[in-house]
């Protein structure tokens, strides 16, 4: 673990970004930054993300990690490079970017909180303000970032008019269900339901907006019924060995390649 870090040992920030919930709160990210269409399209235009699909997910995986618990100087290495791709194709529209991490943040928040992480109010609002860290590191100025979970609040609510689940959008949702696995992986292992019911779960816990945008079917209790779904996940990622899923903050202590 370095000492030299973006974020203190006993950050929020941390505590969230090393919790089980993140498997699922990682995929409802991706769904819910996909419901801005403008957003949608660059990475449409601009990403590999058909034909290197799992080499995606994992770069995605390792920016968060890097910057999260690795090295102050790689993570900012890093996050510049990460910028001047972006200004590169043409991604660095600051209103989008900042869609981008309020959708991850919300994300990974209300995932976490909704698993059993106990955060009291004052611990979530401190998470919004340490990241503004990540939000300032992609090039959004610090002052129009949210940094309590009021200001989130009021900032879905006026952006909500621009959102729309986009053709992309839903074949981005499709793929992040299905997605293609090797032959072998597919056939002979439970890896394909396994993710298939993450990411249902990750689905369901979409807020009601974001729901509504996808179509998706809501139910008496459906709320309640998630949030069991969602604890009964990060309990049981909890029982497999560390060695086989990784210990964040070891893994980017020494950094990564990114």
């Amino acid at each position: 673990m370095s000492e030299d870090s973006l974020f203190p040992v006993d950050s929020v920030t941390r505590r969230i970004h090393s919790d089980t919930s993140m498997f699922a709160g990682g995929i409802r990210a991706l769904l819910q930054q996909a419901l801005h269409p403008q957003a949608m399209a660059g990475v449409a235009q601009n990403s590999n993300f058909r034909e290197d699909a799992w080499g995606r997910l994992q770069r995605t995986g390792d920016y968060v990690g890097l910057l999260t618990f690795g090295p102050k100087n790689q993570a900012e290495a890093l996050a510049a490079r990460v910028r001047g791709i972006h200004s590169k194709l043409g991604l660095d529209d600051p209103h989008l970017l900042l869609w981008v991490h309020m959708a991850m943040v919300d994300s990974f928040l209300d995932c976490a909180v909704r698993s059993g992480l106990v955060l009291s109010a004052a611990e979530q609002d401190q998470y919004l303000a340490e990241m503004v860290i990540f939000a300032e590191l992609v090039g959004v100025e610090a002052r129009v970032v949210p940094a309590s979970v009021a200001e989130m609040k009021s900032y879905f609510d006026a952006i909500q008019p621009e959102l729309a689940a986009s053709e992309d959008a839903k074949r981005a949702a499709l793929f992040l269900t299905f997605p293609p696995m090797p032959t072998a992986l597919r056939l002979g292992t439970l890896a394909a339901p396994a993710w298939a019911g993450v990411a249902a779960i990750a689905t369901a816990s979409l807020p009601n907006w974001a729901r509504n945008l996808y179509h998706l079917p809501s139910f008496p209790g459906h709320v309640r019924a998630t949030d069991l779904a969602l604890r009964q996940l990060r309990s049981s990622i909890r029982l497999i060995p560390e060695s086989w899923l990784g210990n964040p903050s070891s893994k980017f202590s020494q950094g990564v390649s990114a």
